[in-house]
């Protein structure tokens, strides 16, 4: 974290001074806004806290209940969403808070007592190693919670609006805020119409918005119940504190999860097939049905449940939506969407492999920065057409992903294939759940692989794997992926080739270019209301230890000017850590590489350190010059 910039700081440094629509921000929602999200959800908040960074945006969210979530649905984090609460400065609370999943337990029916259930194995969590943060679980109404924490410290000082719904929208392309929303409070009914430039469905999985701009929800109904429950509970059952799959003998199945806090738990209870004329009776089920059903299956131990924090029954339903924006098939190309649904709003699916908000959250994180550099002109409006693209493909891969595993959990074990075909599953796929499987196709801020060659570790359209490096400025050991923030801009890591700094190299003659050609992305007009340069956060990593060299003798574009007394950055040079060389664990030639880094951590672009035309070429196509 960086702060006294422009004069010394006292108190929270995260507490930005307020700017922009920040100042003397008003309570009520105006009459014309940027940006409307309505929901307060996983997906709505991250979009919100994005956006609430830039101070030249007015972007307002809408909640129908009366204040915020105080007991949250989703609980399962997994290691790619605390990377993303990483970058808008939580994940150390939240990794502090929350219960560490290590590993998992499979309890299955006793060959010699069948109506009994053993434990038959244990699988790490992570043996692979995917990434150095946890998988947590935390209360999603804890997640809001940070969130609202960022958007309140932000420049522009942002905060729900709740108890306001959503009732319709119209568009009218000649207006300067071309979408018309129609919204009603909820206290007392009254109905009333703001406008807005962009409209942003986070309103669930029954969302009205999806069903305004005429999108559709394709795959399956939902065909099968379960029963979930946060509870204080006495029991005899060996693993409270682990999380399980557990299977019995009738086909019944358990998913258990230990919350934090050290004593409540979660338990998803398998309540069979739903007929198809049940209408979601099935929701009425009691919840001392649901308790006796997991003592049956949990046989010979009981739970003995004393207090019930949170409940619920639903069916599961595996659906994407066949788009995410307003733009029908054949209007693709010959206009830009205003309405936008992420979330459940596009994506249904069980909760048995915990990716219903980690999910949401990638789809905000995709598409906040995304509207804020439209609205801010630094990007042409084409670069919204990418938030469809990229995350209807993600959201139909853990539709399909998601239908193995919660089929797998409900099948009887004399189903399987092989005894240990479930937890091999767990094992084999832990990468996808834990988020790190999202691999974007080419695209306007996506390049092609052509010099992959160059970073093997870094495969472009894949999310930017941290390692640690040494500062020059001060010898401190760090993660290089964590200091990236949700500030909106693009990363410019330089992998220098052999020589040390201060010797004519290919990184020398790239930071001259980088520093004063007009062609390169850092140079011309102040874009947003920022120094052009200031979009950008270029670090230079050298392939020698940190002593080896001179901060100064790096190129300036790697310590610019910053702040209101022109103060060098000190903290954008790095060499190799003595934990180990980051040019060897991700794969990075010794004749140096360029990889370029989206706002939402995704690879870019991986090229030669060289490569200036094709480095122009590509932000002129995301940020153009004047």
């Amino acid at each position: 974290m960086q702060f006294h910039e422009n004069g010394y700081v006292t108190g929270e440094p995260r507490v930005k001074a307020p700017a922009g629509v920040g100042i003397d921000r008003p309570a009520e929602l105006p009459a014309a806004m940027d940006v409307l999200i309505v929901g307060e959800g996983p997906a709505g908040m991250i979009t919100a806290a994005q956006l609430s960074q830039f101070p030249g945006i007015d972007a307002r969210l809408v909640e129908r209940r009366p204040e915020q979530l105080l007991v949250g649905q989703a609980d399962g984090i997994q290691a790619r969403s605390v990377e993303t609460f990483q970058a808008f400065g939580f994940a150390n609370r939240v990794i502090d808070e929350g219960y560490h999943i290590t590993e998992m337990s499979f309890w299955k029916p006793s060959t010699e007592n069948p109506e009994n259930i053993v434990r038959t194995a244990v699988a790490e969590d992570d043996a692979n190693g995917v990434s150095e943060f946890p998988h947590l679980i935390i209360n999603q109404a804890r997640v809001m919670q940070y969130f609202a924490e960022v958007m309140r410290n932000s420049p522009s000082r942002m905060v729900p609006n709740y108890g306001i719904e959503y009732l319709s929208h119209s568009i009218d392309e000649s207006q300067e805020h071309p979408i018309e929303v129609r919204l009603r409070t909820v206290e007392t009914g009254e109905e009333f119409s703001v406008r807005t430039r962009y409209l942003v469905g986070a309103d669930g999985a029954r969302s009205q918005i999806r069903r305004d701009i005429g999108a559709t929800r394709q795959g399956k109904q939902a065909a099968h119940a379960w029963g979930v429950i946060d509870s204080l509970s006495v029991t005899d059952f060996p693993d409270w504190r682990v999380k399980c799959a557990i299977q019995s003998n009738d086909g019944g199945s358990i998913l258990h999860i230990p919350r934090e806090g050290g004593q409540l738990t979660r338990m998803y209870v398998d309540l069979g097939e739903v007929a198809e004329d049940d209408n979601h009776a099935v929701r009425e089920t009691p919840m001392s049905e649901v308790i006796a059903r997991a003592n049956e299956i949990l046989h010979p131990y009981t739970v003995d449940v004393k207090h019930i924090a949170w409940s619920s029954v639903y069916e599961v339903g595996h659906r994407v939506t066949d788009r995410f924006d307003d733009v029908p098939a054949d209007q693709i190309g010959t206009r830009e969407p205003r309405v936008f649904i992420l979330g459940d709003a596009c994506h249904t699916h069980s909760a048995k492999a915990g990716q219903g908000m980690n999910v949401s959250m990638q789809d905000g994180f995709n598409l906040g920065w995304k509207l804020a550099h439209v609205l801010l002109g630094v990007a042409p409006q084409q670069l919204l057409r990418s938030y469809t693209g990229e995350r209807q493909e993600i959201a139909q891969n853990l539709i399909d992903f998601d239908m193995t595993w919660s089929s797998m959990m409900a099948k009887r074990p004399e189903d399987f294939d092989s005894p240990t075909e479930l937890e091999d599953f767990y094992v084999r796929t832990a990468e996808f759940p834990a988020g790190f499987m999202t691999e974007y196709k080419n695209s306007l801020v996506c390049g092609t692989a052509d010099h992959q060659d160059l970073a093997t570790g870094y495969p472009v359209g894949k999310r930017f794997k941290s390692f640690k490096v040494s500062r020059r400025a001060e010898g401190n050991t760090v993660e290089l992926g964590h200091l990236a923030e949700a500030d909106g801009k693009w990363r410019i890591y330089v992998f220098a080739d052999a020589p040390k700094a201060g010797e004519e190299s290919g990184v020398s003659r790239l930071g001259e270019w980088l520093a004063t050609d007009a062609a390169s992305p850092l140079v011309g007009e102040d874009l947003g209301g920022r120094k052009r340069r200031e979009w950008f956060d270029a670090k230079v990593i050298y392939q020698q230890r940190h002593l080896e060299f001179e901060l100064r003798d790096a190129p300036e574009a790697f310590r610019p000017t910053y702040g209101a007394f022109d103060l060098m950055q000190y903290e954008n040079v790095f060499g190799t850590a003595p934990e180990g060389d980051i040019f060897e664990a991700r794969g990075i030639s010794r004749d140096g590489a360029i990889v370029v880094v989206r706002p939402d951590q995704y690879v870019a672009q991986v090229l030669p350190l060289s490569a200036t035309d094709e480095l122009a070429a590509f932000f002129e196509g995301v940020m153009p010059h004047a």
